[in-house]
Parts: C-alpha cells; sequence; structure tokens
C-alpha cells in the first residue's frame, strides 16, 4: 500500500503540475500576446523552453514548501495529507481556470496543505504560513502595481520625444526578451513548488532522507510544468491580455520586467515562494494606470483580487473533505 500510495500522490504531484503550466501561462505571454509582439504558439513555445530552463535554477523555493509549511506527516496518514492537498489545488485550478480568473495555483496548494493538514491532525507551522505566504501574497501585489506603475512612468519620460510608432515597434521586440525572463523566473518558482511536495512524499515512504531534490524529480516536475505551459491557458490569457486593460507594446514591457525582477528577488534572495499570477496582474494594473486611472477596468480588477483572497479557504475545504473521504482507505 504504501509503495501504490506513493505513485498515487507523485501521479498527482505530477498532474497539478500541468494544471499549473496551462493554467499560468498566460503569466508569462498574455501582455506580448495582446500587444502582437509574438504569436500565440511562438509565446507559449518560448514559454515552455524557459520554463523548463527555469526549474533548474534554484531549490529554495522547494525546501520551504517542503519543510516551512506543515510539519512532515508519516505513514499512510501523510500521504493522504498530500494526496488530499493536491486534489484540493488542482479542483481549485481547473475551476479558476473554466472561469477565465487568474488566481494563484500556488496559493491553491498552500490552501490545500493547510486544510488537509489540519483535516488529519498535523501541526500547522502559522510562523512559516505568515512570513512565507501571507505577507508576500498581501506585499508583493502592491510592489507590482507601484513597481509596475513606476517602470512606465521611467519609460515615458525617457522616450518621450521618440517617435510613437518607431518606439512601439521597439518595445515589440524588446518584450520577447521580457516575456522571456517572466516565462524563466516562473519556471524557477513554481516547478519547485511541486518539487517540494515530491521530496515530502519520498521523505515519508522512506525513499529519501535529507532535503535534497533528486535529478529525476526536477526534471519531471519541469517537464510537466512546460508541457502544461505548451498546452496554454487561453482563458485567462484573455483576462490578464485584454479585460483588465488595452495593453501597448511599452505597458507589456513595464509590466513583464517589473515582475520578473520581482520573481527572481523573492526566489533567490528571500527563498519565498509567491504567486506569478498576482505579480503581473498587479503590474499590469500599474502599467495601465499611467494612461489614465479609468484605463483600468477595476470592477474587473475587483473579482481578480477577491478571487486571490479566497483561493487558500477554498482550497483547504476541498482538501479537508478529500482528507476524510481517502483516510478511509489509507487510514
Amino acid at each position: 500500500m504504501d509503495t501504490a500510495a506513493l505513485i498515487a500522490v507523485i501521479g498527482v504531484a505530477f498532474f497539478f503540475t500541468y494544471t499549473n503550466g496551462f493554467h499560468d501561462s498566460a503569466n508569462a505571454i498574455a501582455t506580448s500576446v495582446s500587444t502582437r509582439a509574438l504569436t500565440p504558439r511562438a509565446a507559449l513555445a518560448m514559454a515552455a523552453v524557459m520554463n523548463l530552463a527555469g526549474a533548474f535554477l534554484g531549490s529554495g523555493v522547494a525546501h520551504t514548501v517542503s519543510k516551512g509549511i506543515i510539519e512532515t506527516p508519516s505513514g499512510s496518514q501523510g500521504m493522504a495529507i498530500l494526496f488530499a492537498a493536491l486534489v484540493g489545488a488542482i479542483a481549485w485550478n481547473l475551476t479558476t481556470w473554466y472561469f477565465g480568473l487568474p488566481s494563484s495555483s500556488s496559493h491553491a496548494l498552500f490552501g490545500g496543505m493547510v486544510g488537509a493538514a489540519l483535516a488529519g491532525g498535523v501541526e500547522v507551522i502559522w510562523s512559516g504560513v505568515l512570513d512565507k505566504i501571507v505577507i508576500p501574497m498581501i506585499v508583493s501585489p502592491v510592489v507590482g502595481l507601484v513597481g509596475g506603475f513606476l517602470v512606465m512612468l521611467a519609460i515615458l519620460w525617457i522616450f518621450r520625444r521618440a517617435n510613437p510608432h518607431r518606439a512601439k515597434r521597439n518595445f515589440r521586440v524588446a518584450q520577447t526578451a521580457s516575456a522571456a525572463a517572466m516565462a524563466l523566473a516562473h519556471g524557477l518558482q513554481d516547478a519547485q513548488k511541486t518539487m517540494g511536495i515530491v521530496v515530502m512524499a519520498l521523505t515519508i515512504s522512506g525513499h529519501q532522507s535529507g532535503n535534497g531534490i533528486p535529478v529525476w524529480v526536477k526534471i519531471s516536475c519541469a517537464t510537466m510544468l512546460s508541457l502544461g505551459t505548451y498546452a496554454g491557458g487561453w482563458r485567462i490569457m484573455r483576462t490578464l491580455g485584454r479585460k483588465i486593460i488595452e495593453l501597448d507594446p511599452p505597458q507589456g514591457f513595464a509590466a513583464e520586467a517589473t515582475s520578473s525582477a520581482i520573481m527572481y528577488i523573492t526566489s533567490f534572495v528571500f527563498k519565498a515562494p509567491i504567486s506569478t499570477t498576482h505579480v503581473i496582474t498587479a503590474a499590469i494594473m500599474g502599467a495601465g494606470a499611467t494612461k489614465r486611472i479609468r484605463a483600468v477596468r477595476w470592477g474587473v480588477a475587483k473579482n481578480i483580487v477577491l478571487g486571490w483572497f479566497i483561493t487558500m479557504p477554498a482550497a483547504a475545504i476541498v482538501a479537508a473533505l478529500m482528507y476524510w473521504f481517502v483516510h478511509l482507505f489509507w487510514g
């Protein structure tokens, strides 16, 4: 049963990573596609490759996920908790994808972990949840909003005497680089989150000791994220690229450059698992607000932000219910 449970958990973890890929592919390329800097298929192919590469750039986020959110459970109970946590996250990903709502796959996973742990009587490391999840969840969109606004203001000032048509054409080219940087940052962040779950499963089953991430785990998680990214999340792409604001190439570049910088700093310096969705959405709002405040469709933005706040509780509830169901068979 332990081997079967391990295989089930790893399989569901890989499926979660795949849903993470197509759910969050819009984060990296929606602005580039909406401004016609890249064709949709070319953008997806580029994002898939950069996601794959980004997964190998670090391991700090994976260690935070595997050690800093819940105490490592044991035995069949531990497997049931991880399985339920992943199912809760997948359910929320698919629901928000269906409605085209750019919510956080990361916070769906964290909510699933907390909900399943509470249902299973495993201790939640609340200080870790506060420091590594809740505070970054609040701070990172604010930084993205302000950063996107300031970067776009700087662009407007620097290129104030440039020919508008030529400047837009040049920024379309620049967006290729900024979209690639964003996709690389997404791989750096999101592939590691699933790596942390798989490491926990291997530790619980006795197949691994220590915090090291096996090479096969890195390759598998990176590949599944990349495949999911190439599948594309068109519903969410329309929301990010068109429904919040009609972006032009300079605004798209500002949003992507701001977001990718924030992702690299939080990954390498703070080792905090933050949401690429929150950061890029806020940066789009900030960059768009430089045109005029009313240019941003704040009604759409409000619905997105509300979705952010209910993501963790919703995933936690589904995960808790799933744990009680799974525990009947694995308990």
